[in-house]
């Protein structure tokens, strides 16, 4: 019977420690559920200050662009050019059709 006893008491050591664990895992579990809320939070609030940040980015490039500055010259002289080029490649194919 002495055994039965022993065995009995080493189970109920056993699972007092398995739910300790288990309140631990749970207390482990709600805390990163808060840091995950957390990070997702600061995602957004990243992401929305990035797509604000991109279009004053742009609105800054424009005014370079109308100030005359050399880098936005150079893509705006390029852009003219390819303009000109498929203008070129329109009247060609209407003299052609004519």
């Amino acid at each position: 019977m002495s055994e039965n006893n022993q065995n009995v008491e080493l189970l109920e050591r056993n699972l007092v420690l398995l739910l300790n664990k288990l309140e631990e895992n749970h207390h482990a579990l709600q805390s990163l559920s808060k840091q995950l809320e957390k990070s997702k939070m600061l995602q957004s609030k990243i992401s929305e200050e990035n797509k604000t940040l991109k279009k004053a980015n742009a609105s800054l490039e424009m005014a370079n662009s109308l100030l005359g500055s050399n880098k936005s010259n150079t893509k705006t002289k390029n852009k003219i050019k390819m303009l000109i080029e498929q203008v070129e490649a329109c009247m060609i194919q209407l003299q052609n059709t004519a």
